[in-house]
């Protein structure tokens, strides 16, 4: 998981939705954070990121983001084979 979190998209989601129910019952946002064990700017970070999102979706978004990674790699590694051939292939090497 990303930046070492040791929480997962459905369990960032939960957490989400019990501090949006801590809110609504008249808890401040900085308390309802605390209450679940997190700190107010992980809880707007994670808001930005997963608001909104129901817990399949928070993970379909994760794993896209690994694929897309992935695949970002896989052009670039492919990228640099293609200039090595047409440096050997021009001389140039």
């Amino acid at each position: 998981m990303a930046r070492g979190t040791k929480h997962t998209p459905e369990q960032i989601v939960s957490l989400l939705r019990q501090i949006e129910v801590g809110v609504a019952n008249g808890k401040t946002t900085p308390a309802a954070c605390r209450e679940v064990g997190i700190t107010e700017p992980t809880y707007y970070r994670w808001r930005k990121e997963y608001g909104g999102l129901q817990v399949d979706q928070a993970r379909r978004l994760k794993e896209l983001e690994q694929e897309n990674a992935k695949l970002k790699r896989l052009v670039a590694e492919l990228s640099l084979d293609k200039l090595v051939l047409k440096d050997i292939a021009s001389g140039n090497f």
